[in-house]
């Protein structure tokens, strides 16, 4: 099964103009459509931002028995559908319902002045997550006829962001493999990464799941270890109320100016461990960047031998639930996932974790 990419994701939120003005005010998306009742969505309203190749979908539900209601009242504000683009919508869902998907939704046509889209839906192997098929007549068409109007956004100088590069899930304890395997079974999804990180609290089991094709549809998924005290997953699994979308990673191509636009617009970034740059220069030798530059970012680096490095900064979560957070990363010629920081990164987020812990305490 080949795919050519996540063609969007739609979140299921239970405020969208507040949702937005995270994305918008934020990251620098812009409103391009919008739908619900006028334009023959009923029960919903939602808006449709993008930034670079990332496309997003928030949609709030007008009636307590649409499907959104009921999802933002278990979960919270998170992420509903995983879209992949693929070149035929129809065969690629009923080959996933032959492997064993469930059905959500069989496929439909919808058409217009200004383009043809044919959308398919299955369930996700994770939680309430679903993965629709999409498949476009043209990429330059409206992006759902018939269901989204357009809307004039205000040019841009330049995209902080350009695509989406990964998402990270979690999962129940001891589903990591199941999950894996369902992936790969029904997606054709096959792994190309793992890593255990154990901490003095607790840790995680993480195995990638990539499209073979290199089509860009990836997935880092996560499993807690048991340990001395709740992890940072473990409170996600607890607040979203099961598995799903921890968080989303945006890839742009110059992390240092996008981080100096990120604290301009007030957006809080996760502060990097202690003593990381102190053993820097030793882990990933020379790097075109300002090692004082990187402190300062909290940006985490890491190399993959002689292959190129990468860059990494995460934000703290802005969900009233503390669950979904954000990551920005920029590749130099590296294809993995900063397999160093992963332990760095579940080192902040227990710091921070343990800070907030702390506050409350003396609150």
């Amino acid at each position: 099964m080949n795919f050519a990419g996540v063609d969007h994701l739609e979140l299921y939120v239970g405020q969208l103009e507040e949702a937005a003005e995270v994305y918008c005010a934020g990251f620098g998306f812009r409103v391009t459509g919008r739908a619900g009742p006028e334009t023959g969505q009923q029960g919903r309203i939602s808006l449709l931002l993008k930034l670079g190749r990332i496309r997003l979908i928030l949609t709030q539900s007008l009636v307590a028995t649409d499907e959104a209601a009921d999802y933002v009242a278990v979960h919270g504000d998170g992420v509903k559908d995983v879209a992949f683009r693929t070149e035929d919508a129809a065969a690629a869902f009923h080959e996933a319902v032959r492997r064993g998907a469930t059905p959500v939704h069989e496929p439909r046509v919808y058409e217009g002045p200004h383009g043809r889209l044919v959308r398919a839906t299955v369930a996700a192997p994770v939680g309430d997550l679903v993965h629709s098929f999409i498949e476009r007549a043209s990429p330059e068409g409206d992006f759902w006829p018939g269901r989204f109007q357009p809307v004039v956004a205000p040019a841009s100088e330049r995209d902080l962001l350009a695509s989406l590069d990964h998402l990270a899930l979690c999962l129940i304890p001891g589903t990591l493999q199941e999950t894996v395997d369902a992936y790969g079974r029904l997606f054709g999804l096959k792994q190309s990464h793992e890593e255990n990180v154990a901490t003095q609290y607790g840790g995680m089991n993480s195995k990638v799941v990539q499209d073979a094709s290199g089509g860009g549809v990836c997935f880092a998924l996560m499993e807690p270890m048991s340990g001395k005290r709740p992890g940072q997953i473990d409170h996600f699994l607890s607040n979203h109320r099961g598995a799903g979308v921890q968080h989303m990673a945006f890839l742009t191509e110059d992390i240092l100016e996008a981080v100096r636009v990120l604290r301009a617009r007030q957006m809080p970034l996760l502060d990097s461990p202690a003593g990381y740059y102190e053993a820097l220069p030793a882990r990933v030798g020379t790097l075109s960047e300002d090692l004082e530059q990187l402190r300062e970012n909290h940006v985490l680096v890491d190399r993959e031998g002689n292959a190129g490095y990468l860059l990494q900064v995460f934000t703290r979560s802005v969900h009233p639930r503390r669950t979904l957070f954000f990551e920005v990363i920029q590749r130099k010629s590296a294809r993995g996932f900063g397999t160093a920081n992963i332990r760095a990164l579940y080192q902040s987020v227990e710091q921070e974790m343990m800070r907030k812990e702390r506050k409350a305490n003396v609150g």
